[in-house]
């Protein structure tokens, strides 16, 4: 006789207290479903719902996802034991780890990077935990000032002597990653900036300094490696992973007492909400990126940074007019850089090449569609192609995309016949979803047996199959 289940009172409990019917939750399942790379659950509907309120555990990453899609609803984070489907298998929940968490300490949380990399187990599960929207609520001002007076603690006793030159090895280093990252894309040496970053940094960071501006020097140049290694992250579309790398950025950034490295951060944060459809949240992190010294202390290259990712969270918020005047400050900003500024090296990539890309996906992004391709155009033309592969190669798919959907199909398969071209070599997730959406946005236009569409989509199918 088959074991009777037991009710999940504990679900059905939050879904009362979310007023959710079935139904939206299950449409809210998806969503994160989808946003995770789980596409095994992209059918799941509201008798899902009822059968996992009966009693009946979700299979293989769905408990984690029914977590996170009940946290961003209710705008708090849930465990696995709230939600009544605690499993020691799944207990690194993302919302519950020390790396989305603001009280834990910084080296704590970097410590915790680490083993996500070399521990198996770790990898696998945060694999297959969502990204966190309940998680990018800021502390409020007392955690920065409180963050910036860690650089008054005592140092181990014995402990090695780091001086300037450390600072700049790390700095060096950074810089070859970042490098690499805009040639080569987010999947390639990910894992080697995170172990260089939780061990020889790390171990910098528990050193005996100089000085204070040492110290400070140290934990800016290490906040840029855990940044760096959450942009190589996102870009290849491993979401929980990037958000926790820009969490730990942000908190070395505080450490640091560094406003214009922490908008930095908030930017990049901001950047990934945008592209994963939370509007709301985007444009929280991007106002708090641009706000006080955070712009203020900037320089102008990284303001026009700062300012062009506001825009665009402003346009998706449906902020148009504000997205035009941030836009334009963006413009004005960028004008102002000269050839003898000190710039910090994390804004080498940012020109009027990026500029016209971001300002490309506003205009796109409010309807503007021949704005958009004109824009796009313009940032494929000033891009140094061979040093900013990736990013080429994204603009030319977004480009594709906004010919296909002016009906000027042939032109998109020039363009995205160069894209494929200036995809070879390259690792991201990014550069694959665009393939895949090529191979959507051509599928209506099969049926009229174009030449070019068809060698499009079989070079497209061609790539996602060889791709990594």
């Amino acid at each position: 006789m088959a074991k009777a289940r037991t009710a999940n009172t504990h679900l059905a409990g939050l879904i009362a207290a979310a007023c959710l019917s079935h139904a939206q939750l299950a449409r809210i399942f998806v969503r994160v479903a989808l946003e995770s790379g789980a596409d095994e659950f992209a059918g799941v509907g509201r008798s899902h719902i009822s059968h996992w309120v009966a009693g009946t555990r979700p299979s293989g990453r769905g408990p984690l996802i029914l977590c996170e899609a009940l946290s961003r609803h209710l705008g708090r984070n849930l465990s696995l034991e709230d939600i009544g489907l605690a499993d020691p298998a799944l207990a690194m929940d993302v919302t519950s780890q020390p790396g989305l968490n603001w009280q834990i300490d910084t080296l704590t949380a970097l410590a915790e990077l680490g083993r996500d990399d070399v521990d198996l187990e770790r990898r696998r599960v945060l694999q297959a935990a969502a990204y966190s929207v309940a998680a990018l609520a800021l502390p409020g001002q007392s955690w920065w000032r409180e963050m910036a007076d860690h650089r008054d603690a005592p140092t181990t006793p014995g402990s090695r002597l780091v001086g300037s030159g450390d600072v700049d090895a790390v700095r060096d280093m950074a810089a070859m990653f970042s490098r690499v990252d805009q040639r080569r894309g987010g999947g390639h040496a990910r894992t080697a900036v995170v172990q260089y970053l939780t061990a020889d940094v790390a171990g910098y960071l528990r050193g005996t300094f100089r000085d204070d501006r040492t110290r400070q020097d140290m934990f800016s140049a290490a906040s840029e490696l855990a940044y760096l290694a959450g942009w190589m992250a996102f870009d290849n579309c491993e979401h929980a992973t990037a958000q926790r790398s820009f969490t730990a950025a942000l908190k070395l950034a505080a450490e640091a007492d560094a406003p214009p490295l922490a908008g930095h951060i908030l930017r990049a944060m901001a950047h990934q909400a945008v592209d994963l459809g939370h509007h709301r949240q985007a444009l929280d992190l991007a106002t708090a990126s641009v706000a006080g010294d955070r712009y203020a202390l900037a320089g102008s290259r990284e303001r026009a940074l700062l300012g062009v990712v506001h825009a665009r969270a402003l346009a998706v918020a449906g902020q148009g007019q504000g997205a035009a005047a941030a836009l334009l400050r963006a413009e004005n900003d960028l004008a102002a850089v000269s050839a003898g500024d000190e710039e910090p090296g994390r804004v080498f990539f940012f020109g009027n090449a990026s500029l016209a890309h971001e300002t490309a996906c506003i205009l796109r992004d409010s309807g503007d569609l021949p704005g958009a391709a004109r824009a796009f155009r313009r940032s494929v033309r000033a891009r140094k192609a061979a040093t900013f592969t990736r990013t080429h190669a994204v603009t030319l798919g977004y480009l594709g995309a906004v010919q296909v959907r002016q009906n000027d199909v042939e032109q998109a398969c020039v363009t995205w016949s160069n894209a494929l071209d200036a995809m070879d070599g390259i690792r991201s997730g990014r550069i694959r979803q665009i393939a895949a959406d090529m191979r959507v946005l051509l599928a209506p236009f099969q049926r009229r047996k174009i030449k070019a569409v068809h060698e499009l989509d079989t070079r497209a199918a061609a790539y996602l199959i060889a791709a990594p």
